[in-house]
Formats: C-alpha cells, structure tokens, sequence
C-alpha cells in the first residue's frame, strides 16, 4: 500500500492550461470557424467606432481625449486677441462688420453648430469655445471677439497640440466668415 491511498484527496476537476485551445471543429467547416474567430476582433471594433462615430454628441464620445493645456495667451491683452505663434496650428482674421456686437450674437448659432464645440466663457463682447475633433480629441480653442472701435470681430482659432492642424483652424474660421457673410 503506499502513502498516498491512506491519505486520499479529493479529486480536482483538470482546468485546461493557459496555452491550450478549446477544440475547434475539423474538416469541411473548420475553417470557417477559424476565419470568423480571427474577424471577431476587428470586426468587433469596426462596429464599436460605428456607433461611437454615429452618437449625438461626438466630440464627448472620441476614442481618445488629447487635450493639452490651453494656450497660455488666451484672452483680451490691451490690443485685442493674441496674434498667432506659428501659422501651422492657428488661423487669425479680423472681419469687418457695422456692428461687431450684434455680429457676435448672430454668430453664436454658427459656432454651436461646429463638430465638437462647447462654450467655454461668453461675455464683454468675447466668446471662448473649444472644439474637439471626433476620433482623437485633440482640442482646438477657438476665441471671437467684438471689438466695436475697429468694427471689427477679430477670430482667432488655434490647436493645442501639434505642430500642424492640416488646416483645421483655417476651415473652421472660413466656415464662421461665411455664417457671419463677412469677406
């Protein structure tokens, strides 16, 4: 007799170890089975972005959020809105109206209806939104202000991060000078 029948354990079920695979079925099917196992994935995340892409409120729904700090010359300085530091990730435009307030106001639909846009401050004649792009988030600021003594609305939208915004910015504000029938 030995040690082992005098101390008996009960039995454990066997779990299958890490690296094997379930059966898959052989024969005229099986490769079907394996193609569509290999698909899953991928075809998973295809329609995973689908529905994210598709949601109302796209820019809170983006597959990454890289936002980066703000600018650090957003604001009102003595002469207006900041210029820009480098034209490959800012666009600046002056627009000249009659009356640079009432302008401002009828803008105010016209930037709600850019992609991504939430409005940050408002207020004396200036408005600060930002605007997230729908897959990777990057967050642009994009500033309008008022500025009756000019007659003008000064537009400034600038990318916080990278060093080109693929012409963004420049889009964006074209989009708000054809709302406004600015140029």
């Amino acid at each position: 007799m030995l040690a082992a029948d005098l101390n008996p354990k009960p039995a454990m079920p066997m779990l299958p170890l890490a690296t094997e695979r379930p059966s898959q079925p052989r024969g005229a099917l099986g490769w079907l089975h394996r193609l569509t196992a290999l698909l899953a994935s991928p075809l998973a995340l295809i329609l995973s972005l689908t529905l994210i892409l598709q949601a109302p409120g796209v820019a809170q729904a983006s597959l990454f959020h890289l936002a980066g700090p703000p600018p650090p010359d957003l604001g009102l300085g003595p002469a207006g809105l900041s210029p820009c530091p480098s034209p490959a990730h800012c666009a600046r435009e002056n627009w000249e109206v009659a009356d640079p307030g009432a302008a401002l106001e009828r803008l105010l639909p016209a930037v709600l209806a850019l992609e991504g846009v939430q409005i940050v401050e408002t207020g004396g004649g200036y408005l600060h939104a930002t605007a997230s792009s729908r897959i990777f988030g990057f967050v642009d600021d994009l500033e309008l202000h008022a500025a009756p003594q000019q007659g003008v609305i000064e537009a400034r939208s600038i990318s916080r991060l990278g060093d080109s915004d693929l012409g963004v910015n420049a889009r964006r504000l074209a989009t708000l000078r054809q709302a406004l029938g600015a140029g």
